[in-house]
Order: structure tokens, then sequence, then C-alpha cells
């Protein structure tokens, strides 16, 4: 069986018992949009800044969940966008608020690596002291040439001086991994892992890519520039699933592992298909995970 430590695990250490991360909109945008680095964003991203389940408040995330939640602890996860990009002040209001609630034990702020300038480390530190603070990086790939493709807009030695600065604070830095990108290799992509393993990093996120309507990377599939007609486009099920399992045998075991495939609106879907059924994808990782030796 593979083993890896599970975010659910990390949670417990962490808080004591089972939380549940309340996916929030920031009010922000980001250097790839608002002409800084460009005006489209990364090409795999939607106009909703990878937020398309986020909730505007607290309460209407906790609204949401009502119906499967049965803990009493929440974070308040600022997922849209870039949470570290614009006005410090509004940020250090919005922020401390979700930080002074009852119901909130710990905030996880989406960021990228070059949005921390010194005012936000600040702040970060100031919230750090009131509640246990994660940070998500997107990281995406270590190959700059992808990187590049993507319109990430920074190189790596900027992602690693924001993970040292973060664990200063100290946050847990949490980064995100999208398998599948075009022209990324099996081998290129367990590349990004095993580099990983030699960062000071508490957590991953593995995001299966999505090719969405309405993006660039969706105008480029839709015109044939890659993809497979059968609309299977990174990977067919099995073939990620065992990508996923290799992964978790890469990982170093003391990175939590908070996400291994991801969601889509299935409005916005193209490929891969099959990840609509995410309770399917889910029932097949963990499937391959245990029947592994």
């Amino acid at each position: 069986m593979v083993k890896y430590y599970s975010a659910n695990d990390y949670y417990k250490d962490k808080f004591g018992e089972k939380v549940y991360k309340l996916a929030l909109k920031g009010g922000t945008t980001c250097p790839t949009r608002d002409g800084t680095k460009g005006c489209r964003g990364c090409i795999f991203c939607s106009e909703a800044g990878s937020g398309d389940f986020a909730a505007d408040t607290i309460d209407g995330a906790i609204l949401r969940l009502s119906a499967k939640q049965t803990g009493r602890k929440y974070i308040a996860y600022f997922q849209t966008f870039t949470g570290t990009y614009g006005d410090a002040e509004r940020f250090r209001e919005l922020y401390t608020a979700a930080a002074r609630d009852d119901r909130i034990c710990g905030l996880s702020i989406a960021t990228r690596p070059d949005c921390l300038p010194d005012e936000m480390f600040e702040l970060l530190s100031d919230l750090a002291q009131i509640k246990p603070l994660m940070v998500e990086l997107g990281l995406q790939t270590i190959h700059e040439k992808t990187a590049d493709f993507i319109r990430r807009g920074y190189n790596l030695p900027v992602f690693e001086e924001a993970v040292a600065k973060l664990r200063e604070i100290p946050a847990d830095v949490v980064v995100h991994l999208i398998l599948g990108l075009p022209g990324e290799t099996k081998e290129d992509m367990l590349a990004s892992v095993r580099y990983l393993n030699g960062c000071d990093i508490q957590g991953v996120k593995l995001q299966l890519l999505h090719v969405l309507a309405g993006t660039d990377l969706g105008e480029l599939y839709l015109s044939g520039a890659f993809g497979t007609p059968d609309g299977s486009f990174p990977f067919s099920l099995p073939e990620y699933t065992d990508l996923v399992c290799d992964c978790l045998q890469t990982l170093r075991k003391d990175i939590a592992v908070h996400r291994i495939t991801g969601d889509a609106p299935k409005r916005l879907l193209l490929s891969p298909k099959w990840s609509g059924n995410k309770k399917l994808v889910l029932n097949t990782i963990q499937s391959t995970i245990q029947s592994r030796e």
C-alpha cells in the first residue's frame, strides 16, 4: 500500500480534531490580469480565479457545508486569485476579522511567491500570532519552459526566497503542483515532486490539469493544438491514478497531501471529461493506493 501523510491527519495533529476549510473570496485580482505582468492570467485560470466554489462570507461558507459537516472548527481559506496582492490595510482588516472569529481555528491564504512585499510579511506575521497560519503558493512546475508557456510570471529563486521568509514568520507552506501541463512528461512531473522534497514545506496539492472553456488553454485545446479527440487529455483515469500513486511514493513522508485531484465547474470543463465524476476519481485512486505493495 502507498502510505502518505493525509491532510486530515495533518489537521488533527495541528488542531486536535477534524476541521473544515471554508473557501472564501477575498476580492482580489492578480498581476497577470491587471496589466502588471499581463492581462489574461495564467492560461488555465478561469474568470473566477480558481474560486468557482468560494463564498463571499464565513457565514455563507458555513451554510454551504451545513449538510455534510459534523465538526466545530473551521479554517478560513482565502482561495481566489492572489491573496496578498493589493492594499495591505484592506487585507489587514479582512484577515484579522476572520482570525478573530471564534469559529475559525486557522487561516489559509492562497497567493503567489512574487506578491509578498515586506508589508505583507509583516501582516502575515501579525496574523500568525492570532491563529495558526498556512500560506498556499502556486508553483505548478519547476520547469521554466513550462512556466513561460503557462505565463506563471516568476522564476524558481523567487519561490525559494518566499518559502524561506514564510517559514521565519512562522507559517506552514502548502505548494500547488499541476499534473498534466502541456509538454511535460511523467519524469518532468516527478522531478517537481522530488524538488519539493528538498524544500522546507509542510504540504502539497496535486492538481489535475483541467481544460476550461473561456481560458486561453481552452482555446488552444479547441483549436486542436493539443489534446485527444475523446476528451481524455491530459490523461486517461488509469494513467492519472498511476501518476498520483508514483507522486505519493516519491514525496517526502512528512509533507501533508492536501489534494490528489481537484474540482472544476462541469459547465466549463472541456477535458478530461472523466474528471467531472470526482467520487469515481477518488475511489479509483484509493483503490490503486491500497493495491500497491
